[in-house]
């Protein structure tokens, strides 16, 4: 860890009068939800772009009685 990181933990605890390793914590949890809600999003996208390439029987009516007048 940069002397730098150390010196705004320390001021960081003395601030929030909270022990440096409880910061640690809570932000490595922070950290490494949003790592995984953001591997949950690019699959997420992921599929969706499998499916919008993929058509079946069904999209096939839908597509033959949609009411699509005034599309552009």
């Amino acid at each position: 860890m940069s002397n730098e990181l150390r010196d705004r933990l320390e001021e960081a605890a003395r601030r929030l009068k909270r022990g440096k390793n409880s910061i640690v914590v809570d932000a490595l949890e922070e950290y490494l939800e949003k790592l995984s809600r953001s591997r949950f999003l690019e699959e997420a996208r992921h599929q969706s772009i499998l499916a919008s390439t993929s058509s079946s029987e069904d999209e096939d009516v839908w597509l033959e009685h949609a009411d699509t007048t005034g599309w552009k």
